[in-house]
């Protein structure tokens, strides 16, 4: 059976989509808190400035291929990958071209990761684990992108999960609700909008990025060892209200 709590000293962990404040930076200090050595990365030119001298960071343009390539190749060893890269912007994904750029970042940004770190992985038999979001499972009329391109990453997760099994690689994913993060906080600036999720949340409120950060080291660590390709519900309710 595994020790009485996390412990990831001496794991090398790779959180993409980290630079702001919000999931992927609470992800990275969960991980470092429990002995982890971890690298964050992130489409700004530095992270959050509390990040700044506390992980190595890696500017990094999850739709560049190349980019993403050339970052695998300089990464000798991975036990965890964490992809939490994505954007979205709630009212303005109809257009056709932004459509297109978030499903590019949010789902062939996760595979693309995947993908050009699948060797490390499978060499460590690592763990991946993606993050999706609760519109996988529901319509959303103001982020229809966002919506599709996590359906799609919560389909991915269980695919990969099936092909890299036989290489000792476990791929899961978590499903966020409504949390309180950086890329939040345009929609957070409509009351009516704050009070009806407060509303329809059995908890009664919005939750914050340490809220995902402790289910993702669950399914990183051995007490996880016999999940693969599940995605967990971290929403407070909302999703079964």
């Amino acid at each position: 059976m595994p020790g009485s709590g996390f412990d990831f000293s001496g794991a090398q962990v790779l959180v993409v989509g980290a630079s702001r404040a919000g999931i992927g930076a609470a992800i990275a200090r969960a991980f470092q808190g429990f002995g982890a050595t971890v690298t964050i990365t992130g489409a700004e030119l530095e992270p959050a400035a509390e990040d700044r001298a506390r992980f190595d960071y890696v500017q990094l343009d999850v739709t560049d291929l190349a980019a993403v390539q050339a970052l695998a190749a300089k990464t000798k060893r991975l036990d965890i990958l964490v992809n939490c890269a994505a954007i979205t912007s709630r009212g303005e994904e109809m257009e056709p071209a932004f459509f297109q750029h978030v499903v590019d970042v949010n789902l062939h940004g996760t595979f693309r990761t995947a993908q050009a770190f699948h060797p490390q992985l499978k060499a460590r038999k690592g763990t991946l684990i993606n993050i999706a979001s609760m519109y996988a499972t529901f319509g959303s009329p103001r982020n229809p992108a966002y919506g599709a391109s996590k359906a799609a990453v919560m389909q991915l997760t269980k695919s990969l999960a099936i092909a890299w099994a036989g290489d000792g690689i476990r791929v899961n994913a978590v499903a966020p609700g409504f949390v309180v993060t950086q890329q939040s906080a345009k929609s957070r600036t409509d009351p009516a909008h704050v009070a009806a999720v407060n509303l329809r949340t059995p908890m009664g409120r919005w939750g914050q990025p340490d809220d995902i950060a402790g289910p993702v080291l669950f399914l990183a660590s051995p007490w996880a060892g016999f999940m693969t390709g599940t995605c967990l519900a971290i929403d407070g309710g909302y999703s079964i209200a």
